[in-house]
């Protein structure tokens, strides 16, 4: 166990890592190094979240379990045991699975289920969350003949939860800067099938022109992105009575364009049968006001603030506004001058350039 000096040490290099403007993988890979340098883990799996469903998007990992991945996500997804979901609620955002489980590691699905065959001894999870979304979760990953991660293990990353929570929304909000680059608007959504395992059985003729022009895989990479497997899961999870969020997530892919991820069955009314391939997943852009929202959120703008911006977006003049939102015009004012504070806009032109996903003076 590493000593009290070197984890104020290591507290202080995370407060190092979330001053500075980096993008989100570097600031995970960043911050996974120092926390190396007193937790011992073999394994990791770090993913982005949809702030408003908890849903998991742009993962960063190192397991030795790749060719088992969708059952992987589907075992993560599918028990109430240190979800992330579950300890954003819970006093502490870190727990440990064997104390979680009382030590019987069997009675989680994921371990039973996938972790088990890989050795995985315990696991260490954390949720980022505040009071403007969940923006990620953390599994570390401990073999079996290094025993247990510990109570001061734990305790370190709780601590380090809400400076980490912020500054992954920090990053999430420089995503917005640039105006949205359109990305192949010919090919349309993509749409593929998979069943209850996970597995991909169909997709749309233009899915994999799509899927190669969006999201390109890196050479030891699958073709398909994690968040499938993720929104598909996230299904699942919803029929089981496991978590209650709905399957959709929102990812940002490069130059200010993100994506839309939503999951559903083929025939809701039926029941599935065993091995038929009846989720079905849609990736296109995400719309103007699910932008909106996330621009709100990463930003952390107040309700009222929210409110204004979502009005801003329909053309509505300071007049308009404080008529609608029952406030005087210098008070709209006040807002508006605390929404370009916070956004780094100094006008209404840049501020909805932003959240739209726009050219200066142009809407789509």
């Amino acid at each position: 166990m590493a000593d009290s000096w070197a984890r104020a040490r290591a507290r202080e290099r995370i407060g190092a890592v979330v001053s500075e403007p980096v993008d989100a993988r570097r600031l995970r890979l960043q911050i996974l190094a120092v926390l190396r340098e007193v937790i011992d883990f073999d394994a990791y799996v770090w993913l982005l979240t949809d702030p408003v469903t908890t849903v998991g998007i742009a993962p960063v990992a190192d397991v030795p379990c790749l060719p088992e991945l969708p059952a992987l996500i589907k075992a993560k997804y599918a028990t109430p045991v240190n979800r992330w979901t579950v300890l954003q609620l819970q006093k502490s955002p870190a727990g440990t699975l064997n104390d979680a489980v009382g030590g019987e590691l069997d009675r989680s699905p994921m371990w039973r289920d996938v972790l088990c065959r890989y050795g995985i001894g315990d696991v260490a999870s954390t949720v980022f969350a505040d009071q403007f979304g969940c923006w990620g979760f953390l599994d570390l990953w401990r073999n079996n003949t290094r025993g247990s991660f510990s109570a001061a293990d734990a305790g370190f990353l709780a601590a380090a939860a809400a400076p980490l929570a912020t500054a992954l929304r920090h990053c999430q909000a420089r995503t917005f800067v640039d105006p949205a680059t359109q990305h192949r608007p010919d090919l349309g959504p993509v749409v593929l099938t998979l069943d209850d395992d996970l597995r991909i059985t169909s997709r749309t003729a233009a899915s994999r022109g799509w899927l190669d022009a969006l999201l390109p895989p890196e050479p030891d990479e699958r073709a398909i992105p994690a968040s499938v497997y993720n929104v598909a899961a996230q299904f699942l999870a919803v029929e089981q009575g496991v978590d209650a969020h709905p399957a959709f997530a929102r990812t940002h892919l490069a130059d200010g364009f993100w994506l839309a991820l939503r999951a559903a069955r083929l025939s809701p009314d039926q029941p599935p049968a065993s091995g038929a391939a009846t989720i079905v997943v849609t990736i296109e852009e995400a719309s103007a006001s699910e932008r909106v929202e996330l621009f709100g959120r990463a930003f952390g703008l107040s309700a009222r603030e929210y409110e204004l911006l979502g009005l801003l977006a329909t053309g509505s003049d300071t007049r308009s506004m404080a008529r609608q939102m029952s406030l005087s015009e210098h008070t709209i004012q006040d807002h508006l001058k605390s929404i370009f504070a916070k956004t780094g806009a100094h006008d209404r032109v840049t501020v909805l350039s932003r959240a739209l996903g726009t050219r200066l003076g142009t809407r789509r």
